[in-house]
């Protein structure tokens, strides 16, 4: 699998957020997403990044354009050196937070992918994959 592009955005404000989803955006443009595609991969990455933020103290954004034969696709790292999760799989249930919101960032985002994954532990930050494919 080669990747076309790379390129890394921090995540330190709610302007990073935006940036975050323009970059996305423009990302998912040039790997020839559909417009429902589009907007599934930047409502992941919003989510995402402003987990990071909220929850992460800030992180940062790896965002890479992947070419895999025929298919084409959009890899996005979300890494912060926060407090962690200490049960990943309960945060990945709908309806489960921490912040008051309705508890459907994870999964929702999860569900807005094709190829996700999740490592985090107390004390030792959170880095979220995510994969979309054309």
């Amino acid at each position: 699998m080669a990747v076309r592009r790379h390129e890394t955005r921090p995540i330190r404000s709610a302007e990073d957020v935006v940036a975050v989803r323009r970059a996305v955006r423009e990302g998912s443009i040039a790997a020839g997403f559909s417009l429902v595609d589009q907007t599934k991969i930047v409502t992941a990455a919003s989510e995402l990044a402003r987990n990071a933020l909220t929850y992460g103290g800030g992180g940062t954004l790896a965002l890479e354009l992947l070419n895999d034969g025929a298919r084409r696709g959009l890899r996005l790292v979300f890494e912060d050196q926060g407090p962690g999760i200490a049960d990943v799989e309960l945060a990945l249930r709908d309806g489960f937070t921490t912040g008051g919101g309705l508890g459907l960032g994870l999964g929702g985002a999860r569900r807005l992918v094709n190829e996700f994954s999740i490592e985090s532990a107390p004390g030792k930050g959170t880095r979220v994959a995510v994969v979309r494919w054309k």
